[in-house]
């Protein structure tokens, strides 16, 4: 199979890391998801929650731009394993609206980075350090 026929994805996913905010979820009802990947237009999340495919979900996602509610699609739910006293599923969300999953921080233009390298000017002495 041609890759393009494969790959039904929007978007590039990336796997957040564990202490970004975008590791997490939440649905508007309260339960909490762990995202596995994401991209701007979906993400495959985990939890005790079953979603059933073709309904819709509104979902807390914190950005680096702060909380973010987001409509969702539901568009694959599986069990994804089983404990003694609980089942986790492994849901795939289509976002309605894309959002900005890049990584924390914030973005630094490419002209910001080139004059941080510089030596830059030192400070001018001031007439207290004189007197000192």
């Amino acid at each position: 199979m041609p890759p393009s026929e494969s790959e039904r994805r929007r978007g590039v996913r990336r796997v957040p890391q564990p202490d970004e905010t975008l590791a997490r979820a939440r649905l508007r009802t309260g339960r909490e998801l762990a995202v596995i990947n994401i991209s701007p237009c979906g993400a495959l999340v985990e939890g005790a929650t079953r979603l059933l495919p073709g309904t819709h979900a509104d979902v807390h996602i914190v950005t680096r731009h702060g909380r973010t509610l987001v409509r969702t699609r539901i568009v694959r739910c599986f069990v994804s394993h089983l404990q003694a006293d609980v089942v986790f599923y492994r849901t795939g969300l289509a976002f309605e609206t894309n959002i900005d999953t890049e990584a924390e921080g914030y973005p630094v233009p490419a002209e910001s980075r080139a004059i941080a390298g510089g030596q830059g000017n030192p400070y001018p002495e001031s007439e207290l350090q004189n007197h000192i």
